[in-house]
C-alpha cells in the first residue's frame, strides 16, 4: 500500500536557511530525505509557481503568468482570483484520479483552489457585504468542513494571514487543520500551504537580526505537523517556491508610463483610478516583474527602449523573448520588465499623494492594479496606532461607515522582493524529498513537483 504523501509548501524557505534553526526539518535529512535546489520559473511569484508545480507545464502552457493580470475582456486589472479553472490544463489530481477513481486529494490553502477537482478544500474568501463591510471568513468543500475543523482548534486568525499582523498564527492554524483534516478524510495526497516566511521576509528583508528565530518558528510549525500526523506514516514532499533577497530600491513603472502622458486616469471627489482601458500604456507590478501592456502597439519599440534605460530595470522581454523563457501567452504584457536583484516594481500610478485613491491606504488585494506589500505595515506617521486602529472599529462596530486607512504610501519601507530568478541558488526555492523521489537527480525544476508526486504514486509500496 503506497503511503500518503503530504506536499508542504514552505514559502520562501531557501537552502542557507538549513541548519541550527531549522531542527525539525534536520531530522528529516537524517531520515532518508535529501534537500537541493529546487529551480523555479519567472516570475517566481506565488500563483505561477504553484501553477508549474500541480500542472507540470510553463506558464505560456498552463497561462498563470503571475498573481494578476490584465483581463482585456473586462478592460481590468484582477488579482489573486480563486477559481481553479483559471489555470490552464489537468493539475496533479486530475491525472491522479483518472487513473485511481478512488484516490483522494485534500488541497488546503494553495491558490486556486475553488471548484478544483478535490475531495477536500479550504481557501479563505471574506463575504463581501452590499454596505462596503467585509465577513472574514473561509470556503471549503465539503460544505462546512471549515467550521467543523474550526469548532476543534478555533477560527482561522485572517488578520495573521496578510496585513500589518501577518505572522506566525496562520501559518500554525493551518498546519494544525491539515492534521484535523487527515485524521478526518485519510486522504492519499494533502497540499498544504504554510506562508510564513513570506511576511517577515519581504517585511525586514532577509538581513534582518530577527529572521533566524522567525525560520526558528516555521520549523516548529513543520515539526508539530509531522508529530500529529506520526501514526499515518506519511511521506513527505516539501516545497517552497522562490527566495526573497534583500532590497534597496522602488521602481514606480506606471510613474514613469504617466510622465510620458501614456496612461489615463479617472478622477472622481479629487482620487485618480486607474483606467486600463483608455491608456495608451500601463503596467501590471508583481514583485520584480512587470506585465506592460499596450494599447498602442504603435509604442512599443519606444516603451522597450525608456524601460531598458530605467534605473532599476534588468531586462524587458517582448514577446518573441518571453517564448524563450516559457512565459509567452495572451495574459502576458506585451512587453515583461525585470528588475535587478535589489529592486522591485509598485503599482502607484499616481503624482501626487493627495490623489491616491481611498483604496491605497488600506489592505485592499482585490482592488489594487498591482501587488502591494506596503500593506505589512502600519503608517510610521500615525502617532498612536493601535488606538487608531480601536477608532476605526468601534465606528464599524456602530455601524458607521468607516475606511481603515492605516497603511502608508512609502514603498521605500519594503526590505526584501521576489520574483526574478536568484542568482545564488542557495538564496532560492528549496525540494526535501525522500531519496527514492530524486534518484540522484540533480537541478530538479519546478515544473518536475508534477512529475516527482506521480512517481511517488506509481510506486507498489513505501516503508
Amino acid at each position: 500500500m503506497t503511503a500518503p504523501l503530504i506536499v508542504l509548501n514552505v514559502v520562501a524557505l531557501s537552502p542557507y536557511m538549513l541548519g541550527e534553526h531549522t531542527p525539525n526539518l534536520n531530522k528529516l535529512l537524517k531520515q532518508g530525505y535529501a534537500a537541493q535546489p529546487l529551480h523555479v520559473q519567472f516570475p517566481a511569484v506565488t500563483t505561477t509557481s504553484q501553477a508549474c508545480m500541480l500542472t507540470g507545464k510553463q506558464p505560456s502552457e498552463h497561462g498563470i503568468v503571475g498573481n494578476g493580470w490584465y483581463f482585456k475582456d473586462l478592460a481590468e486589472v484582477m488579482f489573486w482570483k480563486q477559481a481553479n479553472q483559471l489555470v490552464q490544463g489537468d493539475k496533479i489530481y486530475d491525472q491522479l484520479k483518472a487513473n485511481q477513481p478512488d484516490f483522494k486529494v485534500s488541497k488546503l490553502f494553495w491558490w486556486y483552489n475553488m471548484y478544483a477537482n478535490v475531495d477536500a478544500s479550504i481557501t479563505p474568501r471574506p463575504h463581501y457585504l452590499a454596505d462596503g463591510g467585509k465577513i472574514f471568513d473561509c470556503y471549503s468543500t465539503p460544505t462546512g468542513l471549515h467550521q467543523q475543523i474550526e469548532s476543534n482548534i478555533g477560527t482561522f486568525p485572517f488578520f495573521n494571514f496578510w496585513g500589518p499582523k501577518a505572522g506566525i498564527g496562520a501559518s500554525r492554524w493551518i498546519a494544525q487543520a491539515a492534521v484535523e483534516e487527515f485524521k478526518q478524510n485519510k486522504p492519499n495526497l494533502q497540499l498544504v500551504y504554510l506562508p510564513h516566511l513570506d511576511y517577515c521576509l519581504q517585511k525586514l528583508g532577509p538581513n534582518h537580526p530577527d529572521i533566524p528565530q522567525e525560520i526558528a518558528a516555521i520549523d516548529q510549525v513543520v515539526g508539530e505537523l509531522m508529530a500529529g500526523l506520526a501514526e499515518f506514516n506519511p511521506n513527505y514532499l516539501i516545497v517552497s517556491e522562490y527566495g526573497i533577497t534583500q532590497v534597496d530600491k522602488v521602481v514606480h513603472i506606471n510613474r514613469l508610463l504617466r510622465k510620458k502622458g501614456w496612461i489615463k486616469v479617472r478622477e472622481t471627489a479629487g482620487q485618480e483610478n486607474l483606467d486600463c482601458g483608455a491608456s495608451q500604456v500601463f503596467a501590471v507590478s508583481d514583485h520584480q516583474c512587470a506585465h506592460v501592456y499596450l494599447n498602442d502597439k504603435s509604442l512599443l519599440a519606444e516603451v522597450k527602449s525608456l524601460l531598458e534605460q530605467t534605473d532599476g530595470i534588468e531586462q524587458v522581454l517582448d514577446k518573441q523573448q518571453q517564448a524563450a523563457m516559457g512565459l509567452a501567452h495572451e495574459r502576458s504584457g506585451d512587453l515583461v520588465a525585470i528588475s535587478h536583484a535589489n529592486a522591485w516594481f509598485s503599482y502607484y500610478f499616481w503624482l501626487d499623494d493627495n490623489k491616491a485613491p481611498d483604496f491605497a491606504r488600506t489592505v485592499d488585494i482585490h482592488r489594487k492594479p498591482g501587488y502591494d506589500p506596503v500593506e505589512m505595515y502600519i503608517d510610521p506617521n500615525i502617532k498612536f496606532p493601535l488606538l487608531a486602529v480601536a477608532k476605526r472599529i468601534l465606528k464599524k462596530k456602530l455601524g458607521f461607515r468607516m475606511l481603515m486607512d492605516v497603511i502608508p504610501l512609502d514603498a521605500s519601507l519594503v526590505n526584501g522582493s521576489h520574483g526574478r530568478i536568484t542568482d545564488d541558488a542557495n538564496q532560492g526555492a528549496i525540494i526535501i524529498a525522500p531519496n527514492h523521489l530524486l534518484t540522484d537527480q540533480q537541478n530538479i525544476q519546478v515544473t518536475q513537483v508534477n512529475e516527482l508526486i506521480q512517481r511517488h504514486f506509481s510506486r507498489d509500496s513505501h516503508s
